[in-house]
């Protein structure tokens, strides 16, 4: 909350910014309401339930009412480097904050919030975590419901080849201590970029290669590998794809969010990130433009080094945007090539 008093006025003064800040102070109050309260008094212990599933559903639109602020940002004063820096450093903190305290709300819920202690769906799961998250299940459940997608979408979809190896456990199913909600968001996400690439790049020959998809344990790390042959793009274009200021979708209307086909509001692959690097992983891109690319979601393989990683609001954080943005100090090619005839010596 004090951060974004950081963001550059005019986007403050946007009206879905205003919003959602007036989302944070109310929900602030009502937890703060609790301070001094009874913590072991049953009545106390429903309230506070109650209160916390209020704050998450009022929270439900934070993302895509950001980002319709950043629009009308855009809209009013258009994109400058320094804004569009300071943008995505708030963002990605302000984002990550928001995937641990949905985590928090969740948890608290799951264990406090109703008669039955124990999910009958998921008897194993603690809250959200699930203790033996199977990996290749959470792929699989990912393809199909992209898969739907796509199938409404483009009448077809790319088929799924699936490969795993267990370095550590030779034969044995593939399976970490995780959130299984959180990786399913990234794998989805990586799903639909990858069938709507792989659609759209071979529309007119009317056969569409599958997807590969490796899923690998090693002794620090389990990476989920997804390769499509969907034309990929420029190196230069990379970057931008991470972008919240240069997002290229087509913006969906708020009210109509949950039913846009395989294109939002081009959060998804920035946020799948976050939610890979919350507990010290990461998700990288490498494509190869013309042919296809390669996704790649780390994971760390032992829960002990799983710890969350979240922002912290310091004199450095401070300092970011503070900073005045210096010239760069590496040459910058002209879009003509230079006549160096002129610089030879006679």
């Amino acid at each position: 909350m004090k951060e974004i008093n950081l963001l550059p006025d005019n986007l403050l003064k946007m009206p879905s910014i205003k919003l959602v800040q007036s989302w944070y102070v109310q929900s602030f109050q009502e937890i703060v309401d609790f301070k001094d309260k009874n913590a072991e008094h049953p009545d106390t212990v429903q309230k506070f339930a109650d209160t916390v599933i209020t704050i998450r559903n009022r929270h439900n639109d934070v993302i895509p009412t950001m980002a319709q602020g950043v629009v009308e940002y855009k809209d009013s004063f258009g994109v400058d480097p320094v804004t569009s820096q300071n943008v995505q450093y708030f963002l990605d903190r302000f984002y990550m904050s928001r995937i641990s305290i949905r985590m928090l709300l969740n948890q608290h819920t799951l264990l406090f919030g109703g008669k039955v202690k124990v999910n009958p769906a998921h008897p194993k799961h603690i809250g959200s975590i699930d203790p033996v998250c199977n990996v290749v299940d959470v792929v699989k459940d990912g393809y199909e419901n992209a898969k739907h997608l796509c199938d409404l979408y483009y009448m077809s979809s790319p088929e799924i080849e699936l490969t795993e190896f267990n370095a550590e456990s030779p034969g044995q199913p593939i399976q970490v201590v995780y959130v299984p909600s959180h990786l399913y968001h990234m794998v989805f996400e990586l799903f639909k970029n990858a069938m709507r690439a792989t659609m759209e790049f071979h529309a007119d020959k009317g056969v569409y290669p599958p997807i590969k998809v490796n899923v690998v344990l090693g002794s620090e790390d389990l990476t989920v590998k997804l390769s499509d042959r969907g034309g990929g793009v420029p190196l230069r274009k990379i970057d931008r794809l991470f972008n919240y200021m240069y997002s290229t979708a087509p913006l969906p209307r708020i009210e109509t969010s949950r039913a846009t086909p395989l294109a939002g509001f081009g959060y998804g692959l920035p946020i799948s990130r976050l939610y890979a690097k919350y507990f010290q992983g990461d998700l990288k891109l490498y494509s190869l433009e013309g042919y296809g690319t390669d996704a790649v979601i780390y994971i760390k393989a032992l829960s002990t080094e799983s710890v969350e990683r979240l922002p912290v609001y310091n004199k450095s954080a401070w300092k970011h945007y503070k900073t005045s943005h210096e010239a760069d100090d590496w040459c910058v090619p002209s879009s003509e090539p230079k006549d160096m005839t002129t610089f030879r010596s006679n």
